[in-house]
This record gives C-alpha cells, sequence and structure tokens, in this order.
C-alpha cells in the first residue's frame, strides 16, 4: 500500500513508529542507570562560548546517551526509508558506529498510511521536505528525574514552513505506569491530528505555560503583561505544546532565545494540525529549510484554537518586541 501513498502521508506515518521507538530506547537508558552525560560546549575555545550566549545557549546544554541512540535510530530509520529528504539533527553528526538491526523501523502507522493527503501535498517531492529531529526534548530534565516533561520530536518542513510532526512523550502517566507504551500526538496540517483528542481551556480563567527554569527578566516582563491567572512552568517546548494540546493552557509565552528549530518544528505543526498557532513574538512563522539558522531568535508565542493569537500578542510591551528586532 505504501507505495501508492503520498510522500509527505508516508514520512508522517514512519515518523510515527520511530518516534516511539525512540522513546523506548530514551526509556532503556534511564533504566539501565548509565546516562552517559557531557556537556556540549565546554570543550569549545571562549570566543565561541561567548558566541553561544549571544544566540541563547547554555555553555553547559547537556547531552546523554539517551540523546544520541535515539538521534542514530531516527535518523538511519528516516533515510534509509526517505534518502532524498533533509534530516537535521540536534546532536548534529554523530559519528557512524554500528546500531542494533531493533533500531532501525521500517514500518508504518496504518492510520496515517489510510488517510486522504490533503490536495496540497499530493504532489510534495523529497527535495521539498526538510524533517527536524530532537531526539530528547528536556534533556536537562530527564537528568533531574522530571521524566514527564521528556518528549521525542520529528517535525516536517515543507517549502521552509512546518506542517506537521510528531511529538512522543515516553513517560506518559509514568507515575501509575511506569512500563506504559508512552504516548504519541501527531499532526498534519489539512489533515488533522492523531493519538489524542484535543482538550477545552478553561473559560473561567486565563492560563500560560512557560518554561521552568530559563526565566529572565524579559520572560517575566512579558509574562506580567499578559496577566495570567495561572503560570504552569514545565521543561521542554514539545511538553509546553503538549500541555496546550491537552486543554491545560491557552498560550505558551517565552520571550527568549532559548530554542532551537528541532524544537519548535513538530510542535508548531502539530498544535496548528489541532488549530492553534505558535510563531515568533512578532506573530511570525520561523523559517525551517534547510539552510536556515538554527537559533529560534525571536522567541516564542503559541496559542491555542479560540484565542485570538495577534490581539494577545499586541499586548507585549514595546519594549519586549525591541528586544529582538529582525
Amino acid at each position: 500500500m505504501a507505495q501508492s501513498v503520498p510522500l509527505i502521508l508516508k514520512v508522517l506515518a514512519s515518523s510515527i513508529k520511530t518516534a516511539a521507538r525512540a522513546g523506548k530506547i530514551v526509556k532503556d537508558v534511564m533504566d539501565k542507570g548509565e546516562l552517559g552525560i557531557v556537556h556540549k560546549n565546554t570543550t569549545l575555545p571562549t570566543f565561541m562560548n561567548y558566541f553561544f550566549r549571544l544566540i541563547g545557549a547554555s555553555k553547559n546544554d547537556v547531552q546523554t546517551e539517551a540523546d544520541r541512540s535515539a538521534q542514530r535510530c531516527i535518523i538511519t530509520s528516516l533515510s534509509r526509508q526517505f534518502p532524498n529528504i533533509t534530516i537535521i539533527g540536534e546532536e548534529g553528526t554523530l559519528d557512524e558506529a554500528e546500531i542494533p538491526s531493533d533500531w532501525i523501523v521500517t514500518d508504518f502507522d496504518e492510520c496515517v498510511l489510510k488517510s486522504t493527503c490533503p490536495p496540497k501535498f499530493i504532489d510534495t517531492k523529497p527535495e521539498d521536505i526538510v524533517v527536524w529531529v530532537d531526539p530528547l526534548d528536556g534533556t536537562s530534565e530527564y537528568t533531574e528525574g522530571l521524566l514527564d516533561h521528556v518528549t521525542v520530536l520529528i517535525g516536517i518542513a515543507v517549502g521552509g514552513k512546518s506542517v506537521g510532526g510528531v511529538i512522543h512523550q515516553p513517560y506518559y502517566d509514568y507515575h501509575t505506569n511506569r512500563n506504559g507504551p508512552g504516548k504519541t500526538y501527531w499532526g498534519l496540517v489539512g489533515l488533522g491530528v492523531g493519538g489524542f483528542t484535543p482538550g477545552k481551556a478553561p473559560s473561567d480563567k486565563f492560563i500560560i505555560t512557560t518554561s521552568r527554569s530559563h526565566r529572565d527578566e524579559m520572560v517575566n516582563r512579558a509574562l506580567n503583561a499578559l496577566n495570567p491567572d495561572e503560570i504552569i512552568s514545565v521543561g521542554g517546548a514539545g511538553h509546553k505544546v503538549v500541555v496546550l494540546l491537552e486543554g491545560r493552557a491557552h498560550a505558551y509565552v517565552y520571550a527568549s532565545r532559548g530554542c532551537k528549530k528541532w524544537d519548535t518544528c513538530a510542535p508548531e505543526g502539530v498544535l496548528e494540525a489541532a488549530g492553534g498557532l505558535l510563531t515568533d513574538i512578532h506573530g511570525k512563522h520561523y523559517d525551517y529549510s534547510k539552510n536556515a539558522s538554527f537559533p529560534d531568535a525571536q522567541g516564542i508565542f503559541a496559542t491555542v484554537q479560540g484565542v485570538n493569537h495577534k490581539d494577545l500578542i499586541s499586548k507585549l510591551p514595546e519594549e519586549v518586541h525591541k528586544a529582538f528586532p529582525y
């Protein structure tokens, strides 16, 4: 059947299965207790560490064996299925270590394969597609034991725009079912979403989700200007968008440069397939083409369906907007 299915549906169907397998790897590494933590930027020259601080990256950004192994699983699986698409992973180019055969995913989600492809994607060609991979979003939380914050992200961009993707939460409901399979949220703009039923945010109060640990003055100024009734502080861009998808918050606001394209491509695609929006703090979509710079240098502003995205952005003070010039 897969032979006659449009390419975009095959990429999404493969990504759903691959993200779940990567999530199992993330859990296996934790269960073994050998996280293999390294600090990605500690060996860089001083001037490079300064550069990373300027773009919002931590000079002590951590990477674990779970990050490395999950990325090998995802990139090897997708590149063998789709050798002509572009795949960009957070962990860069890893060494060509041989990986276990059971890490290589060859099957597809049948529900997606049987779906009717949105007309605008029927003729999408391999060179039009860029896949952005964050094999373990929320690495710091992973090392701290905040496991429900962890997600595996596979975002699909066509013509530079995020149009779909997969958010897999390997530790979904782990407090009651530690060995459960996790939960996969997927979406494609024009097709809809799967793996979950979108929740509806409360009508009697306004709730924002934002960063758990990266809360500087500018982030706080943006939050204060929006005057939420409640703030949900969690780790990981993927997890924050899950909070929106489940109806626990109305908006995700992050007036900072800390996120990268692999953090937001999948969340943006799934959220917009569910009727929401994810842009920078000026209301503009990020470019996810293969030559795009990695940092989301103008912050993150996401809202659920039914929230006036443009109106909410207009409430941000001018000093916040000016802090993120184009």
